[in-house]
């Protein structure tokens, strides 16, 4: 089963993180969780998450100090704060510390999950290519993606792109295996600064689709994630 995100739960109580673990999981999400800024530190080198909960009062490094030492770093992950004090200026201090959003203990669950999907609908977190991909080839299942040639080759066969067509599908070669919203696969594809046009992203996979797919109602590469968006899928050659 495909999850919706990725998240770190970053918390120095053991049974808190174990029910929000065990709730979320039910939710769809992946989950990992960390006791200390040390542990998340060493979950971050290793992989990408596209939200982090992070407790306010930690042992050593504190939340707050989390919060903008992750702030200062380019792309920056998605951070929701949980904190005991829910006072207006911890609020504010969280906010303007780079976090997302502020949660008080203790919440109702189903806030937690409306403030998670908010969060990642309002700045989606645009995450780096997955290892071994940056290269001029990258392959999947009997097709080479050619990035130096802007192009496709089925076996020794050479099927031409679109440029939008080949946009989309180098940013879905690089994140193979990592499903990726529609408003992540826009950034990545126009930068930033660009309005985010999902209709487009949706039409332009409708076309990989008739191409590279050999039933486009039931593909195998080019798949689509309930509720999210799009993921390249690697397949053994059948050759």
């Amino acid at each position: 089963m495909t999850t919706l995100a990725k998240l770190l739960i970053v918390d120095d109580d053991p049974r808190l993180r174990a029910l929000l673990k065990r709730f979320l999981i039910i939710k769809g999400y992946e989950v990992d969780c960390v006791e200390d800024a040390k542990q998340m530190d060493y979950k971050l080198t290793r992989s990408f998450y596209d939200l982090i909960i992070l407790d306010w009062m930690m042992p050593g490094e504190d939340g707050l100090s989390v919060c903008r030492r992750l702030h200062a770093q380019e792309n920056s992950p998605l951070i929701l704060m949980l904190t005991a004090n829910g006072s207006e200026n911890n609020s504010i201090a969280g906010l303007d510390c780079g976090a997302d959003d502020f949660l008080t203990k203790p919440f109702n669950a189903d806030v937690l999950i409306a403030r998670i999907q908010a969060i990642l609908r309002r700045r989606p977190r645009v995450p780096t290519a997955i290892p071994n991909t940056n290269s001029d080839q990258i392959p999947f299942g009997d097709y080479l993606l050619d990035l130096a040639q802007r192009c496709v080759f089925f076996k020794d066969e050479r099927v031409n792109l679109a440029p939008g067509e080949f946009s989309l599908l180098k940013v879905l070669a690089q994140h193979i295996g990592h499903p990726l919203s529609r408003e992540q696969l826009s950034y990545l594809i126009k930068g930033k600064d660009s309005p985010v046009d999902c209709r487009s992203i949706d039409t332009q996979m409708y076309r990989l689709r008739l191409l590279l797919e050999k039933d486009p109602t039931n593909p195998v590469y080019l798949q689509t994630v309930r509720k999210l968006g799009y993921v390249m899928v690697q397949q053994p050659s059948t050759a």
